[in-house]
């Protein structure tokens, strides 16, 4: 068997089972692992310097053909009724058919960390078919210095085939695309998909298992940081402005998806940042835009045009998913350390395509707690097939898929961080104002801008404010620089009859979703659950 690159020679390939391969390739860089995936046709060079790869079929996560193994370890910790499970002797079948599926293969193999801070952090060796596949998750997660490589034993092994194709009689999954994770023996294999993101989201959800028996609160959020070292979050699902609102300028980027808060502050599961690039420009996010044209990019989806090999990013002809994987220190002012300290201020961000809700809400603790187990956002038509009219989705903790615990564990563990440290929390919505999507318009990147530099500066925090009288949360009732109205969801509708209706079918979505959480929470959570129009505004 052929081997390049450098490791642990007391800990190669055989130490996981694997054999008959034909080569192993071991923590290749950037400039190699171009050279591989290029020579063996796995993408295209772009006229930055980025790598492009297809996905082919899937585009993004299957969540529905993710299972955890179900064993004395997991029975009473794992939330089954939002998670698949198979027993030890199906995932045993599982992964003895990876390792024969990968004799003669060459594979490429990266150790890395998962977590920035060393007191917490995960080791995690990834071994890939794909090079491009190597390059990603090289960029995704945290890279060890050269001299850590010599003694690196994976604490969590990922293997990720594409061309393997479980078999749902003999593995007990639901098709041939499979994402199983046995977190007892700390394996997780990925099969018959080549969308990258299973990988880094497999190692989230295994941080996401072992963090809260530490008492670590795992978060699906971005983070940055001002000059006087106040700390805000970004809660929110794909596509409500996570790492468009985190890449400011002005502050430290800590990171754009995943991060732990420990009582040493948040820090960073990740060493990139994954950023959805439809419709990117210049213009409107400049930092993102150039990272996704340099060199040590991995696109994803992005069309380019045939001759130039210019992306082109308003192209959705093969996904509205396209993305870009790039280290964090493209972004001029990301942190090296990927550490800060306790937040002071979280935003939960959500993108209401019914425009019922205000730009922004103050929330109370309990109200926090309340929105953030709910996880609220909204599909789009077109977004998916089927998809005519706005659909309301709730996510729990803002991304459920990872999230193998009951939504309690996290919701209580964040509770009490934000009574503990006295953070301030925000609701913003970055979806629609003045009518439903079709109707009305986007919310103004310039007016959610404004109003995050309020609550960053603090003057937010004194306005004077309304009590919402659908949600039942304080609304600032003008901001300077902000059109007064559009604080007035219900003003800027032509229609006042229609808000109202449509107002009070959003609520009961909210109060529907919220019954299976309701005997997991205290009173002050019960009462934190939107009203149902008492009067209008």
């Amino acid at each position: 068997m052929l081997e390049t690159g450098h490791r642990n020679s007391a800990c190669g390939a055989d130490s996981f089972g694997l054999k008959h391969l034909t080569a192993v390739h071991w923590n290749l860089r950037e400039p190699q692992l171009y050279e591989h995936a290029l020579e063996r046709l796995e993408g295209q060079l772009s006229s930055g310097g980025a790598l492009m790869a297809e996905t082919g079929a899937h585009t993004g996560r299957s969540p529905n053909d993710k299972f955890v193994v179900r064993d004395g370890a997991t029975e009473d910790s794992i939330w089954w009724d939002n998670t698949g499970a198979i027993s030890k002797a199906q995932f045993e079948a599982l992964y003895q058919d990876f390792l024969a599926a990968a004799e003669g293969k060459d594979l490429y193999a990266q150790d890395l960390y998962g977590g920035a801070d060393p007191a917490c952090r995960i080791k995690v060796r990834v071994y890939t078919e794909f090079a491009w596949h190597s390059l990603f998750i090289r960029t995704m997660l945290r890279r060890p210095e050269q001299a850590e490589l010599d003694s690196f034993v994976p604490e969590l092994t990922i293997i990720d085939l594409p061309s393997f194709k479980a078999d749902p009689v003999r593995h007990g999954v639901r098709s041939e695309t499979v994402i199983a994770v046995d977190f007892s023996r700390g394996i997780v294999l990925i099969g018959n998909s080549s969308y990258a993101g299973e990988m880094k989201k497999s190692v989230f959800t295994v941080l996401n298992y072992l963090l809260p028996d530490k008492g670590i609160m795992p978060m699906h959020c971005s983070a940055n940081v001002g000059t006087e070292g106040d700390v805000c979050l970004f809660f929110g699902l794909s596509g409500t402005g996570k790492t468009t609102l985190s890449a400011d300028a002005r502050r430290t980027l800590v990171g754009d998806d995943e991060h732990g808060w420990s009582r040493d502050g948040v820090f960073n599961f990740e060493g990139g940042c994954y950023a959805k690039t439809i419709r990117l420009s210049a213009e409107a996010e400049p930092e993102i835009f150039a990272a996704s044209n340099r060199f040590g990019t991995v696109l994803e989806n992005v069309a380019l045009d045939p001759l130039t090999r210019v992306p082109d990013f308003d192209d959705a002809s093969r996904t509205e998913n396209t993305r870009a994987a790039y280290p964090l220190d493209f972004i001029p002012n990301a942190s090296a350390t990927g550490r800060a300290g306790t937040p002071k201020n979280i935003i939960m961000l959500t993108c209401d395509a019914f425009g019922v809700l205000p730009p922004i809400a103050r929330l109370t603790p309990a109200e926090a707690m309340y929105h953030f187990l709910s996880g609220y956002t909204a599909k789009v038509a077109g977004t998916e097939k089927g998809v005519k009219d706005p659909e309301a989705t709730f996510s729990t903790c803002f991304g459920a898929p990872f999230m193998p615990r009951h939504p309690s564990v996290y919701g209580n563990l964040l509770r009490d961080l934000i009574a503990t440290h006295g953070v301030d929390c925000w609701l913003v919505n970055t979806g629609w104002t003045g009518g439903k999507y079709g109707v009305g318009r986007r919310m103004p990147i310039k007016v959610t801008r404004t109003l995050l530099a309020g609550v960053l500066d603090g003057s937010l925090k004194d306005a004077d404010v309304r009590t919402d009288p659908y949600f039942g949360f304080k609304v600032p009732t003008s901001v300077p620089g902000i059109e007064p109205h559009i604080l007035y969801p219900s003003k800027t509708w032509a229609d006042k009859a229609d808000f109202d209706a449509t107002a009070r079918r959003l609520v009961a979505m909210f109060r529907e979703n919220f019954g299976k959480f309701e005997a997991h929470v205290d009173a002050a959570v019960r009462d934190a659950q939107p009203r149902i129009g008492l009067a209008a505004e």
